[in-house]
């Protein structure tokens, strides 16, 4: 189990959440960001997605705990969250359910500075 990360809100709207050590590889932490549990997930090649933690099928916030994969979608290759629920998953780029495409969780822009901090921005719908 990870340390859960201390958000710090920034000047410029965005909150600095952890440091990209503290996201495990091919794992997730979630953070309050501007009041919004977001969880924050790092890929095996250190890709870095946040999407709500709240899974609307589960009615629960756990979608931090998922287990990540990817799978084709119409010739492209889909990175996705797996909730640990119900298994449905959700496509970290988008937030869309890939077996409920009428169903979405948020998304939010997330980068990591020079230093190494993980930083989220504004959310996307």
């Amino acid at each position: 189990m990870t340390a859960q990360p201390t958000t710090q809100p920034t000047t410029d709207g965005t909150t600095v959440v952890c440091r990209l050590a503290q996201v495990p590889r091919e794992g997730g932490v979630t953070a309050l960001v501007r009041g919004e549990a977001v969880a924050v997930f790092r890929t095996r090649d250190d890709g870095l997605f946040a999407l709500g933690n709240y899974d609307p099928i589960g009615r629960a916030s756990v979608l931090a705990r998922g287990l990540l994969g990817s799978t084709e979608v119409e010739g492209e290759l889909v990175p996705y969250v797996a909730s640990p629920l119900h298994k449905q998953r959700y496509d970290l780029r988008t937030g869309r359910c890939l077996d409920d495409p009428a169903v979405r969780v948020p998304t939010w822009r997330v980068h990591v500075t020079g230093d190494g901090e993980v930083v989220v921005g504004e959310r996307r719908e």
